[in-house]
């Protein structure tokens, strides 16, 4: 039975890592992605790859370009030609009052700009003189169940030819103009409750459509029934003739200045805001400062005067000359001194001392510098100690010679 447990053992893993395999991606499949992008490239629900690859057939003769870059910096549009159209499918349009009138100006000279977002800026309300119903778009970045879910959108007769109804069951997350300027503005489009959420700027020689429903453009809506035609002809407002379509997505990341400021400094205000958090800060800075100034103190000790290396040896010779000179022995203490004198020399100098001639002391003045006369007096006492008496006076004599040397050499 031992022998076989390792068997079961792996059999039952096995088991169960197929149990997972199977019942995880029969999961996977009942799951509906939430998520709204509205990217060209995604095939999910509510992506925009259909909408995006059906364009050529909309404008079979022109071509389809991509722009990522913020008005300012469009490289496949240009603001002074005509025959163009831009294409802006997104959960948010925050533009700001600078890249609006560049939009603005870019219509004025003869092209179409088509805007569809469930929220504008406020900047782009004020240039158009509406203003449109608030939507929280948290649940757009989460995959979570948005506001209502039956989104149902119609286009106006005129200018189309029928006002019918376009509807299906995911989300709805759309919005509808609150106060539009009728002498400049023209109604194109209406939500469920008959609000106008689609409509139309006359601006210079070319458009601004502004659209609130964008997921009526999601891969999900355009699938459901006949709803393509509901697309086609949203889209048809733009000239049939035109050179230039661009689909932009440089607004799909792109987050209001609000928010970017909030997001810059939410994490301080969030300390400061409330008074528990403001105090821990502040008690956490405090704490740090003084383990920092304690840290400091304990590093900085006193550092010791550290003195400078005695001659041991020096003070060796002295003590036993000091002895030798109160016990008398004058003529011992003269060898003493002198034989240290030699082995000083042999050992600094490399001169050999057996033969302490005219030449010794020759050399010896050309190593050390020392005048060559008072060389001469200090060999010549060396020389002569063992044949003449030795008092004070001369052991004396001797010593200031031989510190004299010292002091020189």
């Amino acid at each position: 039975m031992r022998k076989l447990t390792p068997y079961i053992i792996l059999g039952l893993v096995v088991a169960a890592i197929m149990l997972l395999i199977f019942t995880g991606s029969n999961e996977r499949e009942r799951l509906f992605d939430q998520r709204v992008t509205l990217r060209k490239k995604d095939k999910l629900p509510y992506g925009t790859f259909i909408a995006f690859e059906n364009l050529k057939h909309i404008f079979p003769f022109a071509s389809i370009k991509v722009n990522i870059k913020e008005p300012a910096y469009w490289d496949s549009l240009s603001v002074e030609d005509s025959g163009q159209a831009l294409i802006i499918i997104s959960p948010q349009f925050f533009a700001n009052e600078h890249e609006m009138r560049r939009m603005i100006s870019f219509a004025e000279h003869g092209n179409d700009v088509f805007i569809s977002a469930m929220v504008i800026d406020n900047d782009v309300k004020d240039l158009l003189k509406c203003s449109a119903s608030y939507l929280d778009l948290s649940s757009t970045y989460f995959g979570k169940q948005g506001t209502g879910d039956s989104l149902v959108v119609s286009l106006s007769k005129p200018p189309f030819k029928n006002s019918y109804n376009y509807s299906y069951p995911g989300q709805r997350l759309d919005s509808r103009f609150i106060k539009i300027d009728t002498e400049i503005t023209t109604t194109m489009g209406r939500s469920e409750d008959g609000q106008p959420n689609f409509i139309h700027f006359k601006i210079g020689n070319g458009n601004v459509f502004v659209h609130l429903a964008p997921l009526a453009f999601s891969n999900f809506f355009l699938l459901k029934r006949k709803n393509i035609d509901y697309y086609e002809n949203a889209l048809s407002v733009i000239s049939p003739t035109v050179k230039k379509v661009v689909w932009d997505e440089y607004y799909l990341g792109k987050r209001s200045e609000y928010d970017n400021k909030e997001k810059k400094s939410n994490w301080f205000n969030s300390f400061m805001r409330y008074r528990g958090l403001r105090e821990a800060l502040l008690t956490a800075m405090g704490l740090l400062l003084l383990f920092v100034l304690f840290e400091m103190r304990r590093k900085q000790r006193y550092i010791p005067v550290v003195s400078k290396p005695r001659n041991d040896s020096m003070d060796f010779v002295k003590t036993i000359g000091r002895l030798y000179f109160e016990k008398g022995d004058h003529h011992n203490l003269a060898r003493k001194m002198s034989s240290y004198f030699l082995e000083y020399v042999r050992n600094k100098y490399k001169l050999q001392t057996g033969n302490l001639d005219d030449d010794f002391v020759k050399k010896l003045q050309f190593k050390t510098g020392v005048p060559e006369a008072e060389l001469q007096e200090l060999i010549t006492f060396i020389r002569t100690i063992n044949h003449n008496a030795i008092g004070n006076r001369q052991l004396a004599d001797f010593y200031k010679q031989l510190e004299a040397f010292y002091l020189k050499a």
